[in-house]
C-alpha cells in the first residue's frame, strides 16, 4: 500500500491546493509551504518513516498468518481499551455510589449539592478540552494515558479524604480536568489499529466497559453496606477505586500502544501489514504530530461537525440519570441494598443487548446512522413510561429505567462515527473537541434539570429528555447520514469518471547532504482531510 516511485508527476497544480488528476493521482501542495508542490516531510504520516525503513523488506502474510494477525490485534488493543475504560468509568461512577454509601450524612451535601458535584466535574471536563487534546496530539499516546490514570488515582484516593462539600467541589472540578481526553484517546487508538470495518464492530464490544463498570460497583457497593467500622463506606468505596487505578496506571505505561509502529505486541513485519491494511481501508493518516491549522478551520466549516455538536448536547441532557438512578431507585421505592442490586441487573442487561448489538452491525455493516437512531426508540417509550405508569406501579418504572440504558448504545455509535466520518489527524482532534465540547457544556447542565422540589416524578426532566435528549436526537442523526450519503454520492460519481487506479501523492524530505528528494507515497500517508481527498468514502 505504502509504494514508492522514482517517476515525476506530468503535471502540478500551482495552486495552494490538493488536486487529483483523472489518472487517479493526487498532487499535494502544502498549505504551510507554497514554494514546493509536495506535502514536506513533517507533515506526512507519523508511521511514515517506519514504512520507509521496513515496508521495502516486509515478507507477506499466508492467509492463515493474516488471519492470526488480524486476531491478536483486535484481541490486544480491545482488551486494553476495555480495562482502562472500566476502570476510568468505576471512579466516574464513584460519586454517584456515596448517595447510598453514606455521603448525606458524613459531609454537608444534599440532594441539590450533590446535583452540583456532577455540574463541577463536567466545568472541568469542559475547560480541558483543548489543551488536553493539544497535549494528545503532541505527546506519545500511551504515556499520556498513563498519566492520566495516575492522576485520576491519586485525585479519587484524595476525595475519600474529603469532609466539606466545597472540598469536594474542587477534587470534583480537577477529576473533570483530567478525565477530559480519555475516552477520545482510545477512540483514537482504535482508529490507529483497526480497519474502518473492525472499528465499527468494536465500537459496541468496546463500551461493554461502561456497562460492566456499575455492575461491579454495585457489588462492591452492596459488600461495603454489611461493613461494620468506624468509616463510612463511600470512603472505602473510592479508596478502593484509588488502588485499583494506581494499579492500572503502571499497567498503561509499558502496554498501552503510542501507534502501530511502537505496538510491542507485533512483530516488524506484522506492523507493516497493519499499517498498510488500516491505511487502504480508511484512506486516511494514522497519526500526526504537527498541528494543521487549514484542518481545524476545514472542521469549523464542515456543518456535519455541528451536526455532531448538536448530537453530543442533546444526547447528553439525559446523561445525568446514570448518576441520579441510585437516588430514583430509592425515590421509587427500593431500599439501599436493592438499588445496588438492581443497578448490577441493568448493567448486565446492557452487557448482553452490547453484545447483540455488535452481531447486528457485523450482520448489517455501514448502518451507523439507522443504528445510533434507532436505539432511542426504547427511550422514548420509557421516558413516556416514567411520567405516565402510575407511581404505585415499581417494577413497570424500574423497567422503564433500565430500558433508557438504550441511549448509551446512541453515544457508543455515534462517537465513533464524528471521527471515522472525516479524514485528517488535525480535523479529527478537532472534531473531538467540539463532540466533547458539547457533551461537557450538556452535563453542566443535565444535573440541574433534576430539581429536588421537582421530586420524586421530575416531570421537567422527563420531558425535556423525551423532547429534546430523544426525539430531536434521532432526527439530527438521520440528517448526517442523509448529508454523508449525498456526498458519497458525488464521490463515486467521480471516481467512476476519474478511474480507480490508486491515488498518490508525494512528500519533500532531505538526503544526508541536506538536498531535497520528492518521493510518490500512497494518499494515505499524506494526511489529508475528507474534503481534500476524493478517495474518501464517508462511513454511513
Amino acid at each position: 500500500m505504502t509504494s514508492r516511485s522514482s517517476s515525476e508527476p506530468e503535471r502540478y497544480s500551482s495552486a495552494e491546493s490538493t488536486e487529483v488528476g483523472k489518472g487517479g493521482e493526487v498532487v499535494v501542495v502544502s498549505r504551510l509551504d507554497k514554494k514546493t508542490n509536495a506535502v514536506q516531510d513533517k507533515y506526512a504520516d507519523e508511521v511514515l518513516h517506519f514504512m520507509d525503513q521496513h515496508a521495502p523488506d516486509a515478507v507477506p502474510l499466508t492467509e492463515e498468518e493474516e488471519k492470526k494477525l488480524r486476531h491478536k490485534n483486535f484481541a490486544y488493543i480491545l482488551a486494553v481499551a476495555i480495562l482502562v475504560t472500566l476502570v476510568l468509568f468505576m471512579d466516574k461512577a464513584t460519586i454517584g455510589y456515596t448517595t447510598i454509601l453514606g455521603i448525606y450524612i458524613d459531609t454537608d451535601v444534599d440532594k441539590g449539592r450533590f446535583n452540583n458535584l456532577n455540574s463541577v466535574f463536567y466545568g472541568g471536563y469542559l475547560l480541558a478540552q483543548w489543551p488536553g487534546h493539544y497535549l494528545l496530539q503532541k505527546l506519545p499516546v500511551g504515556k499520556y494515558m498513563a498519566g492520566t490514570v495516575f492522576s485520576w488515582a491519586i485525585l479519587v484516593g484524595v476525595q475519600a479524604a474529603c469532609n466539606s462539600y466545597a472540598s469536594l467541589m474542587v477534587i470534583r472540578f480537577f477529576l473533570g480536568a483530567v478525565e477530559a481526553v480519555a475516552v477520545p484517546a482510545m477512540e483514537m487508538t482504535l482508529g490507529m489499529f483497526l480497519t474502518a470495518r473492525e472499528r465499527e464492530i468494536a465500537q459496541p464490544v468496546f463500551w461493554t466497559a461502561p456497562a460492566l463498570a456499575p455492575v461491579i460497583s454495585s457489588f462492591i457497593a452492596f459488600g461495603l453496606l454489611h461493613v461494620r467500622v468506624s468509616v463510612q463506606p463511600w470512603r472505602i468505596f473510592m479508596a478502593v477505586n484509588a488502588g485499583i487505578s494506581l494499579f492500572l496506571a503502571v499497567f498503561v505505561w509499558f502496554f498501552y500502544p503510542d501507534n502501530p509502529a511502537k505496538a510491542t505486541h507485533l512483530t516488524t513485519n506484522e506492523k507493516v501489514h497493519l499499517i498498510q491494511k488500516v491505511q487502504e481501508s480508511t484512506k486516511s493518516s494514522i497519526e500526526q504530530k504537527t498541528f494543521k491549522k487549514h484542518q481545524a478551520i476545514e472542521c469549523l466549516k464542515d456543518p456535519v461537525s455541528w451536526l455532531f455538536f448538536l448530537q453530543a448536547f442533546t444526547l447528553m441532557l439525559a446523561n445525568s440519570m446514570t448518576y441520579q438512578q441510585n437516588q430514583l431507585f430509592v425515590d421509587i421505592g427500593v431500599t439501599t441494598f436493592g438499588s445496588s442490586l438492581v443497578s448490577a441487573a441493568g448493567g448486565g442487561f446492557t452487557v448482553v443487548l452490547l453484545g447483540v448489538s455488535a452481531l447486528l452491525i457485523r450482520r448489517f455493516p455501514g448502518q451507523s446512522g439507522y443504528f445510533s437512531a434507532s436505539y432511542l426508540i426504547p427511550c422514548i417509550i420509557a421516558a413516556i413510561g416514567m411520567v405516565t405508569i402510575p407511581w404505585e406501579n415499581k417494577i413497570a418504572l424500574l423497567a422503564c429505567m433500565i430500558l433508557l440504558n438504550f441511549k448509551g448504545f446512541t453515544y457508543i455509535v455515534a462517537l465513533g462515527w464524528t471521527t471515522s466520518s472525516c479524514s485528517g489527524y488535525t480535523k479529527k482532534l478537532y472534531r473531538n473537541i467540539l463532540f466533547m465540547l458539547a457533551y461537557g457544556i450538556a452535563n453542566i447542565i443535565s444535573p440541574q434539570l433534576w430539581n429536588p422540589k421537582d421530586s420524586p416524578r421530575y416531570y421537567p426532566s422527563w420531558i425535556v429528555q423525551i423532547v429534546i435528549a430523544f426525539f430531536l436526537n434521532l432526527v439530527i442523526l438521520l440528517a448526517i447520514r442523509i448529508i454523508l450519503a449525498r456526498r458519497n454520492a458525488k464521490r463515486r460519481a467521480w471516481i467512476a469518471e476519474n478511474g480507480t487506479d490508486g491515488a498518490f501523492g508525494y512528500v519533500i524530505n532531505h538526503d544526508d547532504d541536506g538536498r531535497e528528494i520528492k518521493e510518490k507515497v500512497d494518499v494515505a500517508m499524506l494526511d489529508l482531510t475528507d474534503f481534500e481527498n476524493k478517495y474518501f468514502i464517508y462511513p454511513l
